[in-house]
């Protein structure tokens, strides 16, 4: 699909970063000033539904999905995780795994709903700071699944 934005394989900065690269999959940490820690599983080549992949597929990127969560509970210390896959807006398969706090600005809401509350910018500030050791614990939590 020519204008996917998730086909494409450039990320500008103010996207995210890349953290990981498979055959099949990649993994995003998402540029959200909201909600440190968001990363985003993509499954590489175009397809819009779970369905689509085969059984061994499936097993595969679930399985990142949930290397991404144990890693995100591990250095974010959310309230809850939120995983998520929803395709509404880009019909390619990718799952949300974004760390969810009681203070955050859209919780117990989705964070996809409107703001309940500013959080205060000391605590964003620390929240962004742990979430710049993602990228290495979700390589770490990855490298041990072979």
């Amino acid at each position: 699909m020519t204008n996917c934005a998730l086909c494409k394989d450039e990320l500008k900065p103010e996207e995210g970063q890349l953290i990981w690269r498979g055959d099949d999959c990649r993994i995003i940490l998402v540029n959200d000033p909201d909600l440190p820690g968001f990363c985003r599983v993509i499954w590489n080549r175009h397809l819009a539904e779970m369905t689509e992949l085969t059984y061994g597929e499936r097993d595969h990127l679930m399985t990142l999905v949930f290397a991404v969560e144990e890693a995100v509970r591990h250095v974010m210390h959310p309230d809850k995780v939120n995983i998520a896959a929803l395709g509404n807006m880009v019909p390619h398969i990718h799952w949300h795994v974004i760390p969810r706090f009681k203070d955050d600005a859209f919780f117990p809401g989705s964070v996809w709903s409107g703001r309940l509350r500013e959080t205060s910018e000391a605590v964003i500030a620390e929240r962004r700071r742990r979430a710049t050791e993602l990228p290495q614990a979700i390589r770490e939590e990855i490298s041990q699944l072979n």
